[in-house]
């Protein structure tokens, strides 16, 4: 054979091979970032995705142009101009001599094109910093100190932070690359008496990038560390101190001004061809200055001077503190208000209450959860994650209520296939629903919404129950096959539904499937014969990955939730957060987040995944920036449904912050703060409680000074150190009021009783003590619900469920409430009947106006009969009506069971 043609099929074996590596490398990124464009597209979100990715390329090409240029720049100026006895290297006695100095001529492109990439890189990374500073938006308000809009603080210094750092960094690799290069090229000697000698063109090529150094750097500390300041711990507080500003900041100054100089002198001691004289002179003075200036200094004025009086040092420094922290984390626009002296709660409050005592949380989320979990998943591929609070108004009442989705589990299905797990099984169906309050005569919730499908008994209906997206970590789901997709099960058959929705990336092609296939590693996506042209793929289907994924610069809320919007859809809302590091004088939490705004609702429908963002805080200037940044993706509070609008609620996240800093920061006086000598706290959580943050509920109440009762998020507050209880602190959730927060102060010349103490009452009971311990035997234990605080009028009650759960078993049963108030403390197995206990002589009147029967459709009335011989009469003619229906239809069997149980009942009523 030729050897030419020979030689021509070797190359383009080769180069065949490397191209095949090179697609295969690439070829993951390419079917991820382009199965990514679809899925945007979908959302109709595409503006962040082009963003992101021209935003990244241009910084990419900037930062790694730049780089590439001033590498390559440096090394060829190294180049020129050999000296005429180069670095040599002899590997043996018989090899000739290496010219490192011709390596040097090869290598040169290739590192500076590496170093650009590696820059690059990095430079790309910051793209959110980069858009942020060019659309930033004022915040009109100015930080104490340097005069500053706080805008330059979170969106300007950053880039400029940013920028410097990678100048600086681009200077020193350059310095690193220079001496071995000019070592190469032999203008770096090492010959004695001298030791290192430099030719007079390298001391000038390495004088000025030294200079530039120390440029950057003088640069660095006066508009990057002087602003720093303003983060400071250094004091009692953070942000900047007496300390800081009176020596820490002259100090940065002074240093700033002494790198000006020494940039200077290091160029001056290059052109001379005596770098290494001057530089050793200049990082001797450098660090005996910041030994003096940054250690010593302000060490001797924090010990001297600050130390024997810092609260009058301190106290304006304080101050700037206190408002930054309260401005940051909204805590200023707190509405206070002591609650009066004096006065007992009657009979009367307790009726003019009644929307209140109506609502108390009788179940606790965990057991309700397993309650959920043991009645209502009913196959063992459903699953419920969570249990949320809600407010509804059903059959005209407003009701709170706890609900649950019934989420679809592919990891618990009998047989995991490809067809069962991505065709077949694809969605959840419903939520089961109930009143916080209500139980049935066996100590079990009342259901508003239960089965499948999902069947109501109230006013409240869901049209459309599936869900395809939620909490779950769903895959991939294939709709639109040959396969039927299962829906629901109904006795010993299944039923099946198409999907109808718009959600999902369309197959369309043999490309397309084949990027999806690759996105998804499955080659069974490629070669399905169930799927077809026509079939749409759903993926990123957990909720929390779909906005993160749709919504980068936003933060998350930990606890989404459902809600049942009028016409029976399902949706998800997600409180997301703008955040930001850089609010100045601001307390941080302990991942450096300083300033935190609930500014964005999204909603994400359970059966298409559409996803709606709402701006929630439109002077929030991060969120104004973003909008800027990304036009039409955030839309107005006013455009949000206003089924879905009745359902948002204060964010948890939120909440738990600030009432944790409002504890200490409702002192805004600097010598109050200092002393610390009103601080308050969240009571501790009492061993078996079940709340993640003690004491904090939801609740439908009327407020002090309001007409109508409103879903609040509610927090009690003892002095620290305390169990007496101090002021308690609502986040209100409806209408025009919400996101107002409200705090109540107690006098403090009185004792009102805290949670602890009540707690300790309770277990000193001989009554309740007794019962528990005859419940808490073997085969059974009993559990105890979280102590709620309610208030009424002026006054709290402290509310206690109990529970009672079999050995093994899973379902606990409601059996007593226990209610406290003031020194009396009464168990019963209603909280009507004990509020009667405390309030109404023993039974003798009804309590609540209109309080709920005990079994859900039964009638209520008014009557002198205690509630619970009502919740008895109304369960006895609920059996009675059944059992005619049963015998008129012929069913005995039917007739039987309702006969026995309504026995049962009468039992009951007779002791």
């Amino acid at each position: 054979m030729d050897p030419e043609h020979t030689m021509t099929a070797r190359r383009s074996l080769v180069l065949f091979v490397l191209l095949f590596v090179v697609v295969a490398i690439a070829w993951p990124s390419f079917s991820t970032a382009l199965s990514d464009w679809w899925w945007f597209e979908e959302v109709g979100y595409q503006v962040i995705f082009t963003k992101e990715i021209i935003a990244r390329s241009a910084l990419f090409l900037l930062v790694g142009g730049l780089t590439t240029a001033v590498v390559y720049g440096n090394l060829r100026v190294v180049r020129q101009g050999l000296h005429p006895l180069p670095f040599a290297v002899q590997l043996g006695p018989n090899m000739p001599p290496i010219n490192l100095s011709a390596i040097l001529r090869r290598v040169s492109l290739p590192v500076a094109l590496f170093l650009g990439f590696l820059f690059g890189s990095s430079g790309a990374a910051s793209w959110e910093t980069a858009l942020l500073a060019l659309n930033r938006t004022p915040f009109g308000s100015i930080d104490p100190v340097f005069q500053r809009d706080i805008s330059y603080y979170v969106f300007l210094l950053p880039a400029i932070s940013g920028v410097l750092s990678i100048l600086a960094g681009l200077a020193i690799v350059t310095l690193l690359l220079l001496f071995p290069a000019y070592l190469l090229r032999g203008d770096i000697t090492f010959t004695p008496p001298r030791a290192i000698g430099m030719r007079i063109e390298a001391s000038r090529h390495v004088g000025i990038v030294l200079g530039a150094l120390f440029l950057l750097w003088a640069l660095q500390l006066w508009f990057v560390d002087a602003p720093g300041l303003l983060y400071s711990t250094t004091g009692p507080l953070v942000g900047a101190s007496y300390t800081d500003l009176h020596a820490s900041l002259p100090a940065i100054r002074l240093a700033a001004i002494a790198a000006l100089f020494a940039a200077g002198l290091v160029i001056l001691g290059g052109r001379q061809g005596h770098l290494g004289k001057y530089l050793v002179r200049v990082l001797g003075g450098w660090v005996l200055l910041a030994i003096v200036t940054r250690g010593l200094f302000p060490l001797a004025i924090q010990k001297l001077i600050v130390a024997p009086t810092e609260l009058t040092r301190e106290a304006p420094y304080l101050q700037a503190h206190i408002a930054a922290t309260r401005a940051a984390w909204g805590i200023d626009s707190v509405e206070s208000s002591e609650l009066a002296e004096g006065g007992s709660l009657a009979l009367a409050d307790i009726q003019r209450n009644a929307p209140t005592i109506d609502n108390v949380r009788l179940w606790d989320r965990d057991p309700l959860l397993q309650t959920f979990g043991q009645l209502q998943e009913i196959r063992t591929y459903y699953d419920f994650l969570s249990v949320d609070d809600d407010r509804y108004r059903i059959d005209g009442k407003l009701r709170q209520v706890l609900l649950s989705p019934r989420e679809l589990n592919a990891a618990s299905l009998p047989t995991r296939t490809f067809i069962n797990e991505h065709l077949t099984f694809t969605h959840g169906m419903g939520l089961t629903l109930g009143p916080v309050n209500q139980i049935t005569t066996e100590g079990l919730p009342v259901l508003f919404i239960k089965d499948l499908p999902p069947a109501s008994s109230v006013s409240l209906t869901i049209s459309r129950p599936q869900i395809y997206y939620g909490e779950m970590n769903y895959d991939f789901a294939v709709v639109g096959t040959a396969q039927r997709e299962f829906d629901h099960p109904a006795g010993e058959e299944n039923v099946y539904a198409a999907y109808a929705g718009t959600g999902g990336v369309p197959i369309g092609s043999f490309w397309r499937r084949l990027v999806l296939a690759s996105r998804f590693q499955t080659s069974k996506l490629l070669l399905s014969g169930d799927i077809t042209n026509a079939s749409r793929v759903l993926y990123l289907r957990n909720i929390r990955d779909r906005v993160e994924k749709a919504l980068p610069f936003l933060s998350l809320d930990r606890d989404p939730y459902m809600v049942v919007g009028t016409d029976g859809h399902l949706d998800w809302i997600l409180d997301a957060y703008t955040t930001t590091t850089r609010y100045p004088y601001s307390q941080r939490l302990s991942n450096g987040t300083n300033y935190m705004r609930n500014s964005v609702k999204v909603v994400v429908d359970a059966y298409d995944g559409s996803i709606h963002a709402y701006v929630t805080e439109p002077t929030d200037p991060l969120i104004q920036t973003w909008s800027r940044i990304f036009p039409g993706i955030l839309l107005p509070m006013e455009t949000m449904p206003a089924d879905i609008r009745a359902h948002i609620r204060y964010p948890d996240d939120l909440y738990r912050v600030q009432t944790a800093l409002y504890a200490t920061y409702h002192m805004d006086s600097p010598d109050a703060f200092y002393h610390r000598e009103d601080q308050w706290a969240v009571p501790e959580m009492e061993e078996g409680s079940s709340g993640a943050v003690p004491f904090m509920r939801h609740i439908v109440m009327r407020l002090p000074g309001e007409q109508e009762a409103e879903f609040v998020y509610m927090v009690p507050f003892t002095p620290r150190g305390k169990d007496n209880l101090a002021a308690w602190m609502v986040a209100r959730n409806d209408g025009a009021a919400y996101g107002k927060l409200r705090a109540y102060t107690f006098s403090r010349q009185s004792t009102v009783y805290g949670p602890t103490q009540i707690e300790n009452r309770i277990n000193q009971d001989t009554e309740i003590s007794r019962q528990v311990s005859l419940w808490d035997q073997r085969g059974s234990k009993v559990l105890r619900g979280d102590l709620l605080v309610i208030p009424i009028e002026n006054s709290l009650l402290y509310v206690q469920p109990l529970y009672l759960q079999a050995e093994g078993g899973k379902i606990p049963e409601l059996k007593r409430v226990v209610v406290a108030y003031q020194t009396r403390v009464v168990m019963d197995e209603s909280l009507d009947g004990a509020l009667n206990t405390l309030f109404g002589g023993g039974g003798a009147e009804r309590i609540t106006s209109d309080a709920p029967a005990a079994v859900a459709g039964a009638p209520v009335t008014t009557t002198t009969t205690s509630p619970t011989s009502q919740a008895l009469l109304a369960e006895a003619q609920r059996h009675y009506e059944a059992a005619m229906t049963a015998q008129r239809n012929g069913n005995w069997a039917k007739y039987g069971e309702e006969i026995k149980a309504l026995g049962q009942v009468l039992a009951q009523l007779r002791r």
